[in-house]
């Protein structure tokens, strides 16, 4: 028996050759260790959402770094959420090992030393941080080993053709390099590996077994009792009775409803309750917090946090008085610094009820005992399909943590709620979000056919059509040919054929070169043409065409413009015009390195000066909202290739004496840095709240990365007297080791 013992121990076990220690796995993570070991090879993984994915992952990758001469590692994540949790994780587990850098910052001097040997570097990045790296190394980027995680996004509306543009982009410029895509229950995992460059090893590893047990549970009001809901167990077709939820009072209204069920089965903590969006997730938290009869907490970590909101957003934001009570709110816009900070209070047990929107749909690894749900919706209105739900799901239990998991869908016969029923057990369709447009009927031919006409009014709302078309166009630009492209094996040669006449057309207008279109997926050639074309025509003072320094007092004015030339020449992105002034004015903000709170507090300054009525918490909303879609995504997007064509022209005309070639708009509006210190701050690993905090404070603007660290050590024993969040001051010293007697003090 102990002989059948260790052979089970083995059979279960994966060698770490890094520490020489044995791991213990479930059967998809083995068969994951076992395909990734080969030398040239493109895996690709798929297996439920609570097997443990993104822990192997990462054990592996340090691993393979330690005992292998893999130097630039790039770990693609879709959402800024999901780069933090991992680049955190990494250097958790890293611990003092100065052997390795993590990073999520796009610095070339990081990539050069890795490239040179001299370290080893982890890039966690989004698709649009890849591409600035690139941009910045003019594509001489040469990357080892790359992993892709939650890899089926390469089918998600526009960041999708962003995300496969840059998987394309440095396989070409390293045909031996290793990837790795990992994504949850997929259909078809070896899609993703059909664009692998030839004589590469394809090893595909698919797993539908649970690692957890996951309970569906419906639950229906006892007729005339709306106190009463009888709890049902799914069993197949069939549901078997389990018991009656009491709840304490009467729901109504959905809302209520969702929030008092939850609170009435989730009594032991470690609840999710879904809501679809972030107003309804802020109510219902409200809501969950006042059935509690607990007074206020005194815990120091759950104050902690509320400090951290008041400060940091606004003294009036709904979260501080939640949290006090052990009840949070979570979605995507919230600064980072806040939404790791309530993940881990949630983990640990200290939040117990979190009401969060489908950012946990987005792969942020948080698992829960109970999920309660009524209606899911991903986006506006729109039913959520079988497979998110099921990786939303997921989230109740996780291997090695909750080993079960209860989902209660309440009011499972409510067409409304549940258009086709609560969700089947269902696995992603992986489609890329290229091919699934051009195989749309002939409307993307019809849009090419239109793409140049003068005016650009009737492209709003066909996004669709521009990302592909852009990509395309790029492709054609590059190769002569679609039928010169990988995409060429998944698509009829006739269709092919038709595209390639549009782009001929089309190509035959542009003067642009093809490398300079290629560093801006998703924006169109013939657009950056149109603008190109403005440029050339304008008639006044050419320094007009220039953005300003987010200090100088006409920058508002200048990005006003720049928006609306954006909008008239390359694409209506901006919309509608009568909000350019404010989005211009949140993206000037953004770029002088402003606080978030600071941002909020000069726009209810404004409502109150011009007598606007307004309401505080969706004003907060809002800002995140254009801080995040357009002063963090579209604005580096288009203003970016902007100041591309621009510097094209200037050089043109013989005026690069206006070129600013220290400073890349696509990183300052990234990560909202206008200067070397809040940069090199943000350098150290520090979430943009922290070094904007800590940025108040010092005087020098042009502080190196080890300025910064000297500056800190300085200082911190003076922070207590600088009024500092206490969750700001933990993270600068996790980060940047002091004198150990103050590292002693502040735990203690």
């Amino acid at each position: 028996m102990r002989i059948e013992a260790y052979k089970r121990k083995f059979d279960d076990s994966v060698l770490v050759e890094a520490t020489g220690k044995w791991l213990g796995v479930n059967e998809f993570q083995k068969e994951f260790w076992t395909g990734a070991s080969s030398e040239n090879s493109w895996l690709s993984a798929s297996a439920p959402t609570a097997s443990g994915k993104t822990f192997l992952v990462l054990q592996w990758l340090l691993d393979r770094l330690i005992t292998t001469d893999t130097s630039v590692v790039v770990y693609l994540a879709p959402t800024r959420a999901l780069v933090t949790e991992i680049e955190a994780s990494l250097n958790d587990l890293l611990a003092d090992d100065k052997t390795i850098n993590v990073t999520s910052l796009p610095l070339a001097e990081k990539y050069l030393s890795a490239a040179a040997g001299v370290t080893k570097t982890i890039f966690v990045f989004t698709q649009e941080r890849l591409h600035l790296l690139a941009n910045i190394l003019s594509d001489e980027l040469s990357v080892d080993l790359l992993i892709v995680d939650e890899a089926h996004k390469i089918g998600d509306n526009q960041r999708g053709v962003i995300l496969q543009d840059a998987i394309e982009r440095i396989s070409r410029s390293n045909h031996k390099m290793k990837a790795v895509f990992v994504s949850p229950s997929t259909q078809n995992p070896d899609e993703l590996l059909q664009d692998a460059p030839i004589g590469t090893d394809r090893v595909s590893v698919d797993s539908d077994i649970p690692t957890v047990l996951q309970n569906v549970i419906l639950a229906q009001q006892v007729p005339r009792k709306p106190k009463e809901w009888a709890l049902g167990l799914v069993s197949g077709d069939s549901s078997i009775p389990i018991g009656v939820l009491q709840l304490a009072n009467k729901p109504a209204g959905l809302r209520k409803r969702l929030a008092f069920i939850a609170a009435a089965a989730g009594a032991r903590g470690g609840t999710l309750i879904y809501c679809n969006g972030a107003a309804e997730a802020e109510e219902i938290a409200l809501l969950i917090s006042q059935l509690d009869i607990r007074e206020k907490t005194d815990d120091k970590e759950l104050l902690d946090l509320a400090d951290l909101a008041r400060k940091g957003v606004h003294r009036s934001y709904q979260l501080a008085p939640l949290v006090e009570r052990g009840v949070a709110f979570h979605y995507g816009n919230m600064p980072a610094l806040i939404r790791v900070e309530i993940e881990r209070l949630f983990r640990i047990g200290k939040i117990r009820f979190l009401a969060c929107t489908s950012t946990l749909i987005e792969g942020v690894n948080l698992s829960c005992r109970t999920i309660v749900v009524r209606g899911p919706r991903k986006g506006r209105g729109n039913p959520m399909e079988p497979h998110d739900f099921w990786n939303l799901a997921g989230r109740a239990g996780r291997w090695g943590n909750e080993f079960q998991g209860n989902i209660i869908c309440i009011d499972p016969n409510d067409e409304s709620a549940w258009p086709i029923g609560v969700p089947k057990r269902s696995r992603y369709p992986i489609q890329r979000e290229t091919d699934a447009v051009m195989t749309s009927k002939d409307g993307l031919v019809e849009y090419l056919d239109g793409r140049d006409i003068e005016s650009l009014s009737d492209l709003e709302g066909a996004e669709h059509y521009e990302q592909v078309g852009a990509y395309l166009l790029d492709t054609y630009l590059r190769l002569g040919s679609l039928a010169n492209a990988g995409l060429a094996k998944r698509h009829d040669s006739k269709l092919l054929e038709k595209l390639d006449a549009c782009l001929e057309r089309m190509a035959r207008k542009i003067d642009i070169p093809a490398e300079l279109s290629i560093r801006h997926p998703g924006v169109s050639a013939i657009g950056l043409q149109r603008l190109l074309d403005l440029f050339k025509n304008y008639e006044g003072d050419v320094e007009n065409l220039l953005p300003a320094p987010s200090e100088s007092v006409d920058a508002y004015d200048r990005y006003v413009t720049v928006m609306r030339r954006i909008n008239s020449s390359i694409f209506p992105v901006f919309l509608p015009d009568g909000l350019v002034p404010l989005h211009a004015l949140i993206v000037v903000e953004w770029l002088k390195g402003l606080s978030l709170a600071v941002i909020i507090r000069k726009r209810i300054e404004y409502h109150q000066r011009n007598n606007k009525t307004f309401k505080l918490a969706v004003l907060i909303r809002d800002t995140m909202d254009i801080v995040e879609q357009t002063a963090r995504f579209k604005a580096p997007k288009y203003i970016s290739a902007y100041m591309d064509i621009l510097h094209m022209h200037l050089l043109e005309i013989k005026r690069d004496d206006l070129i600013d070639e220290d400073f890349d708009i696509g990183v300052a509006l990234e990560f909202g840095v206008s200067s070397t210190t809040l940069l090199s701050l943000m350098e150290l690993g520090l979430s943009r709240m922290t070094a904007v905090a800590l940025y108040e404070k010092i005087s020098k603007d042009d502080l190196s990365r080890d300025g910064c660290v000297r500056w800190i050590t300085d200082h911190a024993p003076n922070f207590e007297g600088m009024d500092l969040p206490n969750i700001i001051v933990r993270e600068v010293l996790e980060r940047v080791r002091p004198p150990r007697s103050l590292q002693e003090q502040f735990t203690d």
